[in-house]
């Protein structure tokens, strides 16, 4: 069975399941099989042969996964859109895409509300299944093209490496699906039969709220970014008394912070916690491994991960030539997993995608190395920044803040005036405050950080929060961080 006809044997044999929760709705997996069918056949007698992407514009909505599956039911890709977004943005993305209509939850609901079975499956390996947008370095996003080929094969490394109970998990969704990190919840669940429990911005935004909805949520698959989980460990009641099912924690779309996976190892001493690593290129993540207690006390900068089955990670220099373990270079990853291209760009595909062997391989602007036969990240090529002269890569600084005892996690910002770096601030989420002044504070940081980098990379401010801010993606907000300076 594919994957579509997985999802759909759930619809034929429990029917009564359910796939999503969100907020006070629930789809089941009968209504999500035959209403994405109607869909699937609306668009495919709407459109013909053209088989431009549908843009499905909504949250979290049930509606959601109905236009998903109805549209590559109809042969046609799907491109993620929140409404979280600005308009510009939106219009912007379904203009590069040239999506042949945009759906709204309303309209999804509207057309799928027949009884009609889908057209013949006409969706092949290698055709698009979704098209998700990334920010681009000229203001222009980027679509990134993933195959069903692609999205099978990291589902099956994904369903071998975790063994998911089928119809016995309840998978947490806090990713926007516009955010790739979404599409391991999504299509684990669905494929195993699972239920995803979807978590709204407007939760988020109210965290007595979250607790509760979390508390009753019955999750056994935790999946979001780092500072998701960092931000609910603020409260002391986030811990097995409030989540007594949660079996695994997976983490993936930045940096997991030693003290941040210690403290769940703590709060969760049943459940185990996951790092992984990869971009959007290369299907969600191609690097996985266990954090446990071992793994903690032996590396700080935690490691990211060993390479998936059938796919290559390598380090190269300049020159495009392989690295050696423990030398520092661009991070490649070549497999079926990594993406066909960028839609409409063969210009920005070239510059960062080749052929490596047989197998197709892209250039992904990360640094790291190997040690231990484990995958390091160490920040990108393009946070380097020049500051008195130096080069400096901010990734450096931040992995040897979350060395310290003190420090939970850390973000370092460039100060910039006049169109040039200045100094540097560092944002500090504390793994325990004492009686200690940020004056006090401060000090004891620089003196502990002076005793592992030279004076130039030395944050010259240091700003102490309980949590940082989010991004929709649930990424540290770097641009609110800035502009707070």
């Amino acid at each position: 069975m594919n994957l579509l006809e997985r999802i759909d044997h759930w619809g034929t044999v429990s029917p009564d399941a359910i796939a999503h929760v969100s907020d006070d709705r629930s789809l089941t997996y009968g209504e999500l099989c035959r209403r994405s069918d109607a869909l699937a056949l609306y668009l495919a007698e709407r459109f013909g042969d053209d088989r431009g992407p549908i843009a499905a514009l909504g949250h979290r909505e049930p509606e959601m996964l109905i236009a998903f599956l109805g549209s590559v039911k109809s042969g046609r890709p799907y491109v993620p859109i929140d409404t979280v977004f600005p308009r510009q943005r939106i219009d912007k993305i379904v203009a590069i895409s040239r999506a042949a209509m945009v759906l709204t939850p309303q309209e999804t609901a509207q057309f799928s509300a027949t009884e009609a079975r889908a057209p013949a499956n006409c969706l092949q390996r290698d055709d698009p299944f979704y098209i998700l947008f990334t920010s681009g370095s000229t203001g222009e996003p980027k679509g990134v093209v993933i195959s069903l080929a692609c999205l099978e094969h990291f589902i099956a490394w994904m369903l071998a490496e975790q063994k998911f109970l089928e119809q016995g998990e309840i998978f947490l969704n806090q990713a926007p699906f516009s955010f790739d990190l979404s599409v391991m919840d999504l299509y684990c669940s669905l494929a195993t039969g699972g239920t995803l429990f979807s978590i709204s911005r407007d939760l988020v935004a109210n965290p007595k709220a979250l607790y509760r909805t979390l508390g009753s949520s019955n999750v056994t698959t935790w999946v979001s970014t780092p500072s998701f989980a960092q931000m609910c460990l603020v409260e002391e009641k986030f811990g097995e008394a409030m989540l007594p099912h949660v079996r695994r924690f997976l983490f993936c779309g930045e940096t997991l912070a030693p003290q941040t996976a210690a403290l769940l190892l703590e709060r969760f001493p049943g459940a185990e916690v996951w790092n992984s690593y990869g971009p959007t290129e290369a299907t969600v993540a191609t690097t996985s491994v266990r954090i446990g207690r071992t793994i903690l006390e032996k590396y700080s900068p935690l490691p990211v991960g060993r390479p998936m089955p059938g796919t290559e990670v390598f380090v190269m220099n300049e020159r495009g030539e392989a690295l050696p373990a423990n030398k520092r270079g661009e991070i490649v990853i070549a497999g079926p997993n990594v993406s066909p291209g960028y839609l409409g760009r063969p210009d920005l595909t070239a510059a960062v995608f080749f052929q490596h062997g047989s197998q197709r391989a892209y250039r992904t602007g990360d640094l790291g190395r190997f040690h231990d036969k484990l995958l390091f990240f160490e920040g990108r090529i393009d946070e380097q920044i020049k500051l008195y002269g130096y080069r400096i890569e901010l990734g450096d600084i931040e992995a040897n803040l979350r060395a310290l005892s003190l420090v939970r996690d850390a973000v370092v910002i460039p100060v910039i005036k006049n169109g040039a770096a200045q100094s540097l601030a560092a944002f500090v989420v504390l793994s325990k405050r004492g009686e200690e002044s940020d004056f006090e504070l401060s000090h004891t940081l620089r003196k502990q950080l002076g005793e592992r980098l030279p004076n130039y990379m030395l944050p010259r401010k240091f700003v102490f929060l309980d949590a940082f801010p989010m991004t929709a993606n649930g990424k540290a907000d770097r641009a609110r961080l800035a502009q707070s300076l």
